[in-house]
């Protein structure tokens, strides 16, 4: 007997290579997963100029960063922007500014899918074969009221779907991860959540880390995962005494044994 329901997911249109150059950019989600894919060798960069958290702030950091990714991965977490009152512009953080200079507005589907579209050329620019993964963080926020949260959600759900839907080819290189679909009804125990209740737990993050890998991970990456796993857990050790010569060879022989490893994935 099955006790939850579980999001059916297919294999990406295109696979995630070991050590591959990715960006994240979006919400604290971003940086939940894409810390992981740091920890485990990719060469990702993670949200270079802060957190993310809507359409427009995306498109800047792509826009003021000089990065050219190979996989590039946008995490939206909310269709409300704040315009500075004086100038009208969008700003990505109020930097403890008064509230009273600034202007909330909450972006339509259209506005939210041009600002993507507009960060995707940006990236297309720089390489043209780039792939886009597209996804909503499961993140829900308390101070748009909890309906309010629901609709920002279906906002940037119906503008990535117009999206998607627009350029729909096999070979397509954007294409949508159901991260927030995962955490609403995969995970929808509180045993899931963080003590905020709002914010996925270590546990969640986890589980949405391995359905991602179902959809993107190439043959290539599950096998180098599987022989970094004993490496990074040797790294990652704590000894009681760490300037023991015992450790310092221990130690040693873990990071041979991670350039060889690297070594080994690079020349694929």
């Amino acid at each position: 007997m099955e006790f939850r329901t579980i999001v059916p997911i297919e294999k990406g249109p295109f696979q995630i290579e070991p050590l591959e150059e990715m960006l994240f950019v979006g919400s604290c989600f971003a940086d939940s997963i894409g810390r992981r894919f740091v920890e485990d060798k990719f060469r990702a960069v993670v949200n270079p100029f802060g957190v993310m958290y809507n359409p427009a702030s995306i498109l800047h950091t792509v826009e003021r960063s000089d990065i050219a990714p190979k996989t590039a991965v946008f995490t939206l977490g909310t269709n409300h922007v704040y315009r500075l009152k004086e100038t009208g512009e969008i700003v990505d953080n109020c930097e403890k500014r008064p509230a009273r200079l600034f202007e909330e507005e909450e972006l339509s589907i259209d506005a939210c899918a041009d600002y993507l579209c507009r960060a995707i050329d940006v990236l297309q620019q720089r390489q043209p074969d780039v792939r886009v993964i597209l996804t909503v963080s499961p993140i829900r926020y308390r101070k748009y009221g909890y309906h309010g949260s629901q609709l920002s959600k279906a906002t940037l759900l119906l503008a990535i779907n117009r999206m998607v839907s627009a350029i729909a080819t096999q070979q397509s290189p954007i294409t949508y991860f159901p991260a927030y679909e995962i955490m609403m009804d995969e995970l929808r125990d509180y045993r899931f959540y963080a003590d905020d209740m709002l914010h996925p737990s270590t546990q969640a993050v986890e589980y949405i880390w391995q359905r991602f890998g179902e959809m993107f991970f190439s043959e290539h990456t599950r096998q180098f995962l599987e022989e970094w796993r004993p490496v990074k857990a040797a790294l990652a050790h704590r000894p009681f005494n760490p300037d023991s010569p015992e450790y310092q060879a221990f130690l040693a022989d873990a990071h041979a044994r991670e350039a060889a490893l690297i070594k080994k994935y690079l020349n694929q």
